[in-house]
């Protein structure tokens, strides 16, 4: 997609299809999820590699802090029982993680698409729903959706189906807001930019006004937060609502 701003040009990332082998479709969701998971899985590999017991790596001390990190958010929030949780957890929060911040080397975030914050949210869901049934029985499951009296019981399904959704529609919408004033951002400097050195006469601010200058530093101060920050944060609420969820699950 491409907007002109007198003569300033912006361009926005959208989702590319590439059909192949008749109906099936790869979409750059996909392709960037792909090496979201290559980024992810040869980073594992260069940090378990060579381990020894004793004269760590600092390679490999940074290995061990971070599942130690990863086993006490688990276990602090959700109680030893879920220690087999760590992995999945720690694997969905780097995962998103990744995603969030990929868009920093021009590639466009996975977690901009609905679609993945909907697969997410569509596991985590099901992990819920098998706990609450594992608590209290099939039969109880279904009896708590007429809890306190029957006639709730329709809302108490919307109650439950709001849950996955409302988790992946607060991750996207936070990080394709951020994708979404970055661009207006940046499409705002290259106006400024060009107004500001076209006052210049002569060749020389014909030459300048052509040049977004401005798009240089400011984008990358303002990427601290909408980038960084809210990439890491998104991340970490997710993965909170998830042991949360669980943990209450289980508690029903």
């Amino acid at each position: 997609m491409e907007l002109d701003f007198s003569g300033a040009k912006v361009y926005f990332t959208l989702p590319i299809d590439f059909p192949i082998l008749g109906q099936l479709q790869i979409s750059e969701t996909m392709v960037v999820s792909w090496i979201v998971m290559l980024v992810i899985t040869g980073f594992c590999i260069w940090l378990t590699h060579d381990l020894k017991v004793k004269d760590i790596s600092k390679r490999q001390a940074v290995a061990e802090l971070l599942v130690e990190t990863a086993n006490k958010f688990v276990i602090g929030n959700m109680g030893e029982k879920f220690r087999h949780m760590i992995p999945f957890v720690a694997a969905l929060f780097i995962t998103s993680v990744v995603s969030n911040l990929i868009s920093l080397i021009g590639l466009r975030s996975p977690t901009a698409d609905l679609s993945t914050e909907a697969a997410w949210a569509v596991v985590v869901f099901i992990m819920i729903t098998s706990q609450k049934i594992k608590t209290n029985g099939f039969g109880g499951y279904l009896k708590g959706f007429t809890t306190p009296i029957a006639v709730m019981t329709p809302f108490n399904i919307l109650s439950e189906l709001a849950t996955p959704i409302s988790m992946a529609c607060r991750h996207f919408g936070n990080i394709l807001s951020g994708v979404v004033i970055n661009g207006l951002i940046y499409g705002a400097l290259a106006v400024a930019s060009s107004a500001l050195f076209g006052l210049l006469p002569g060749l020389v601010g014909d030459v300048l006004a052509k040049i977004p200058i401005l798009d240089v530093g400011i984008p990358a101060i303002l990427s601290v937060y909408f980038d960084w920050f809210s990439g890491f944060m998104q991340a970490f609420i997710f993965c909170m609502l998830t042991v949360m969820y669980i943990a209450n699950a289980a508690e029903e």
